[in-house]
């Protein structure tokens, strides 16, 4: 009998975990769905009917793919219609708040103001990123800043902050200016060369990728520049990915369905790409560790690395009290979010400004006046740059027409009372920046129109509807490093160089994953030198 009985254990034990499991993925992919979704429903909140597991995923494809399967006909900034179809649809038809499904994720849309204000300021430690973003950017990010929550989003801001403050943040310039003087050296060679057209977004990106290489590690810039070209194809490739539907604790039951886990080549190649980078990684962090060691230096250097690489050696014992420590693999994807972030967002404001002021001749020849009356005939400095008033605004207009992301989620990871709502655990948050930037209800009937006097009057900020990097605890640590970068290489391209929109320019705005120029910004670029 004790034989039968000691024989039955291990079956009961996988009926139990059969139960689990099965309650498990009941309760994930039905029961607190609906319950979420009746909840908002009894407070007023609805939206398009789903579909079983895959909610409203294919009408929000659908209408993308038709609203960007033809090129604007012209110069038009009037683009939430074209990037975000399915907001405009849902909101004529459900409000300011609406309830949408990505799968068995439920998102609420909100564009009320004051409630996103709240949401940002107030709950900045009780909403974060879901684990559907995390999965979506694992390979890529990682568990970097930009998808870390909680204490560890704490732990891991505090780490990196003095980084973007201060008298360290100054100490960038020198780089920004060098890196900038030769991107315009190259131009220079060019232009006398002939060549009279060029696609600016290539040179601003890897302009920025040459400063955030020197910025981030330094002496090893060669390996940085490495390390972005196998970035941005990792990126591309992820957000491919991202459009497949990815189900918690599906890895198993819904292998068969899903292609983001078959072991294919796809798959292998964004496996492998990560790979590449982390290698590159490891190399440079090694070298510093190897200097550290045999005595060379007394510390991992004074760049982003360093100063990462630093903490952990002093301050490990301190955080692993307070539950965090940060190792080397937390380390990488720190170095490769900030990577992203601080090339990838500014290559697209650079690209997205010069775009705007060669197609506006007038506010170009504004900002070269008030740049040759504030530089004369130097080189921009820190203490040049909040002169730079008129190059403020413009910037600022680009950043309203097309800020680098159009969205902005937030997860709550605990209910919450949000203005007259009350916001369920796991429901997500997705404020429609792109939207918001472009409603005549908060800018003006000249809300489409590049119109940087708006920013001469009023300051902007978080309150004022405009939110670029975001707002509240939780906002973009880089941003003072993204607009001091802006400024110099716009001063030192717009003292040196006039511009013109070419006439092989197609605008054609798109996403992936941040608003990009589908074809690239050609412009007519010409000397100054020449320029009578």
């Amino acid at each position: 009998m004790t034989m039968v009985l000691l024989a039955l254990i291990p079956l009961v034990i996988l009926i139990c975990l059969s139960i689990k499991l099965a309650y498990d993925a009941l309760s994930c992919y039905w029961l607190t769905p609906r319950r979420i979704m009746k909840l908002m429903e009894k407070q007023g909140v609805h939206g398009p009917k789903p579909r079983p597991l895959i909610g409203n995923i294919l009408e929000m494809a659908t209408l993308v793919s038709q609203s960007t399967a033809k090129d604007m006909e012209h110069i038009n900034h009037d683009v939430v219609g074209r990037l975000l179809p399915h907001y405009v649809t849902w909101s004529e038809q459900f409000g300011k708040r609406f309830i949408y499904w990505n799968g068995i994720e439920p998102r609420m849309c909100l564009s009320d103001t004051e409630m996103i204000k709240e949401l940002l300021c107030k709950y900045s430690t009780k909403a974060g990123k879901s684990w559907m973003q995390q999965q979506g950017s694992k390979h890529f990010i990682g568990k970097g800043l930009l998808m870390a929550n909680g204490h560890d989003w704490y732990q891991q801001r505090h780490i990196v902050a003095p980084a973007f403050v201060g008298d360290r943040l100054k100490s960038y310039a020198g780089n920004m200016v060098e890196c900038t003087k030769k991107m315009l050296q190259s131009l220079q060679n060019k232009v006398e060369s002939g060549q009279t057209e060029f696609e600016i977004g290539d040179y601003m990106t890897r302009l920025t990728a040459d400063i955030i290489s020197r910025t981030e590690f330094d002496s090893s810039y060669e390996k940085g520049k490495q390390i972005f070209h196998r970035l941005t194809d990792l990126q591309r490739l992820c957000a491919q990915a991202s459009r497949h539907l990815c189900l918690p604790g599906s890895r198993y039951f819904f292998f068969f369905f899903f292609p983001r886990f078959f072991p294919s080549k796809y798959n292998k190649k964004i496996k492998s790409l990560k790979m590449e980078v982390e290698t590159l990684l490891m190399e440079i962090i090694q070298s510093r560790k190897d200097c550290v060691e045999i005595g060379r230096s007394s510390s991992y250097g004074d760049d982003l690395l360093g100063m990462m690489l630093n903490e952990m050696q002093n301050n490990n014992k301190r955080s692993s009290a307070n539950g965090f420590s940060l190792n080397l693999q937390l380390i990488m994807d720190e170095c490769k979010t900030f990577f992203f972030a601080g090339h990838e967002t500014t290559a697209l404001l650079l690209t997205w400004t010069v775009m705007l002021l060669a197609s506006n001749p007038s506010w170009q020849e504004k900002v070269r006046a008030e740049v040759k009356h504030v530089c004369g005939d130097k080189i921009p400095t820190v203490d040049h740059l909040p002169k730079l008033t008129l190059l403020n605004m413009v910037i600022n207009e680009s950043l309203r027409l097309y800020p680098p992301a159009t969205v902005l989620p937030r997860m709550a990871f605990e209910d919450i009372k949000l203005g007259d709502l009350l916001i369920p655990k796991g429901l997500s948050i997705w404020i429609p920046v792109l939207a918001i930037h472009h409603s005549e209800e908060l800018w003006g009937k000249d809300v489409n129109e590049f119109n940087p006097e708006r920013f001469a009057s009023r300051p902007f900020s978080p309150g004022r509807h405009f939110m670029p990097f975001a707002a509240g605890p939780r906002n973009c640590i880089g941003q003072s490093f993204a607009m001091m970068e802006a400024k110099i290489i716009l001063a030192m391209l717009i003292s040196k160089f006039s511009f013109n929109i070419s006439d092989n320019y197609r605008h054609a705005p798109i996403v992936v994953l941040t608003i990009k120029p589908k074809y690239g910004v050609q412009v007519y670029l010409k000397a100054l030198d020449h320029c009578e």
